[in-house]
Formats: C-alpha cells, structure tokens, sequence
C-alpha cells in the first residue's frame, strides 16, 4: 500500500515538474521567483515562532543562584526620566549600539556560571522597568547554548515616581515563578521585591533589594535609610518563620552597607554565626553567607580604594536544613575573572560620555553566586 503511495506521489511530481518546463520562459521565471519567495517566507516565520516551553518537573540537584547590580539597566523606551536617570534613559533610547552591548556585556558574563547554561536564578538590581528586564532575559535565551533551559519568569513590580532614582530590584529564572505572591515590600518607595519560587512542592521566598545609598546619609543619623530596609525587611521574615518555622526564605541585595554594620548585624538579625541560626530561634536569625568573609578575597565593589562587600546572601535556618530548598553556604563565590580594571577593580560600562579606561565593561559590582539545591 505505501509503495503504491508513494509511486503516485512520484508521479504527481513528474506531471507538475512536466507542466512547469512546459511554460513559456517568461512565466517559468516569474513562477520561479514567486516559490523562491515563498520559501524564504516560510523559512522566516519557522525561524520566528517562539519556542514552547514544556519542562518536566524539575530534577533534584544543584540550583545555581546569582545576585548581580548590573548598574544602569535601561530600556529601548524613552521614559523622560528626572535627574541623573535621564541621561541613561535618553542614552539607551536612542543608541541602539550601546544598548545592545550593555545587554551583551551581562549576559557574557552571566552565562559563564553554571558550566556556561547561566544561572538558575538571577536576581538583579538598577533595573529601570519590566521591559529592561525582559529584554535581559531575551539576550540571555539569545545567547543559551543549544539545548540549554530558557528564562521564562520574570518578577518585577516598578516604583513610584517618587522613590528617587527610577530603578528596582528583578528576578529572571528558569524555574517557576508565583505571579501572585510578587510584591514590593514597605511601600513603592522602596526597592525591596519579595517573589516566591516554586518548583517540586517545595516554596521558596525571595527577596532581592536595593538599600539607601550611604551618600544621601543626612549626618543626623548615619544609617536612618538603611535601617529602614532592613526594618522592612525583618518584619516580613519574623512573619513568615512565626507561621513555619522551617520556612524556605532568602534575601540579597546590594545593602551598601558592610555585614558587620549596624543595620545589617543589627537590624536585620544576620549573624556570621551559623549555628545561631536555627527554627524558634528567638529572635529569628539569618546566616549570612559573606559575614565574617574578608573583602581582600569576597568584596563585591571598590570605594576610596577599599574592597567591601556590600552585596550580601542570607538565608533563613530552613535553607540550611537539607530539606525541600536548601542552601550550600560553602559553595559562595564573587566572580571576578575578566570583569576587573585596575587590580581588583569592578570594570564599568560607563555613561554616554564616554567608556571608562580600556573600554566598556560591565558594571560597577561584582556579582555573588551560591549553589542551592533542590529535593526530589
């Protein structure tokens, strides 16, 4: 029967491919350049559709996470935006080289971790809008090698107009994100996300945030913003471990500000001590995973010369209870390799003024990445 078939199909062929060669040469071009463009059409749209993403459920092992202040982050929109965030904002508008190789440029570097498939999670932060951090997560999947896991989630909640500079915390992951439990903690002022990953029954809570730079201390009370991040962020903590004391959570963030400082080590409860750290502790402790670290080896950006670490991880006692998400504190790193100038200098991108020495960069921070894993 498929013999049978396939000798008609053949001989449809011969018949069209007769007929065709039967044409005067006129219409044979003119039929010739109308399949051309039809297959040129076709191979476009197949080269356009998007891919569908349907993953198994997730595989225990290892989740590879990284928190990076990629310094910056505009998008392709001219928002009109006040202040210093107005040059970024017309920069990245309007040049479209630059734009691209600023995006570029963090994913070059972002998908050297895990054996060059990126991170599992990445949380970011001085990202302008949804639209920067999507276009982020576009340039990644861009650049995935063949057959890696694409970035599907993004969490972003945008800040009101009056929250100083117009840039927030965002998570990009290839593991499921809860729309619904996305939030900005405190209020639209403050850069503070809390999102929640999901994946294997087990629930996650992430919170990435960006703290009050020490340059708008007024010098009535050194740490008066800081203190106020950290405050927030405390609260939402303690209310989470007092309902499971088991519970999944994690913070990062650029804190400017050290671990041993006040609003840190004080406010925010995270302790270098690791066995501090356990369920119905009161109060509540976070590890912190570059406490005690020294800068010379683990410090995340440059200031007046000196190595400080002012982008931290902690993580809650459930983390480190090898059940549902738990965390490696030993595996935490601050990538360096070919983001440096200078000695041990993080290398910029720069302004629309012109590139920093050498060239354009990255960004003015060093990213932190830690392995989690994930039970079965």
């Amino acid at each position: 029967m498929a013999g049978r078939r396939g000798r008609r199909d053949g001989q449809a062929v011969g018949q069209l491919v007769r007929a065709f060669l039967a044409l005067p040469a006129k219409v044979k071009i003119v039929v010739g350049v109308a399949l051309a463009v039809g297959v040129v059409l076709y191979l476009v749209a197949q080269s356009r559709r998007p891919e569908r993403v349907v993953g198994p459920p997730v595989p225990p092992g290892t989740v590879v996470f990284m928190f990076w202040n990629v310094e910056n982050l505009f998008d392709d929109r001219n928002d009109k935006r006040r202040a210093v965030d107005e040059e970024y904002d017309d920069w990245f508008a309007e040049d479209a080289n630059a734009r691209r190789l600023k995006y570029d440029h963090l994913a070059e570097i972002i998908l050297r971790v895990n054996g060059g498939n990126g991170p599992h999670i990445l949380a970011g932060c001085e990202v302008e809008s949804v639209r920067a951090a999507e276009l982020l997560r576009d340039t990644l999947n861009v650049r995935l090698p063949a057959g890696a896991t694409r970035y599907t989630s993004v969490a972003m909640r945008e800040l009101t107009a009056n929250a100083g500079r117009y840039m927030a915390p965002c998570v990009i992951s290839k593991l499921p994100l809860d729309e619904g439990r996305t939030r900005l903690l405190g209020s639209r002022n403050l850069r503070i996300l809390e999102t929640h990953v999901v994946a294997n029954a087990a629930d996650l809570t992430l919170v990435a945030s960006h703290w009050t730079s020490q340059l708008s201390d007024d010098g009535k009370q050194e740490h008066r913003g800081r203190d106020r991040y950290a405050e927030v962020i405390y609260a939402e903590y303690e209310r989470i471990v007092a309902a499971d004391p088991d519970a999944d959570f994690l913070v990062c963030g650029d804190f400017n500000t050290t671990p041993d400082s006040e609003p840190v080590a004080g406010e925010l409860h995270m302790t270098v001590d690791r066995a501090a750290v356990v369920p119905g502790a009161v109060p509540p402790r976070l590890f912190g995973l570059l406490s005690g670290k020294p800068p010379a080896e683990y410090g995340t950006l440059v200031y007046n010369g000196r190595p400080l670490i002012y982008d931290q991880v902690g993580v809650s006692a459930g983390l480190l209870d090898g059940r549902g998400w738990a965390c490696d504190p030993d595996s935490v790193t601050v990538p360096t390799d070919g983001m440096t100038r200078g000695g041990r200098r993080p290398w910029r991108f720069g302004n629309r003024s012109g590139p920093p020495t050498g060239g354009r960069g990255y960004a003015d921070h060093f990213p932190v990445v830690v392995n989690l894993r994930l039970a079965p």
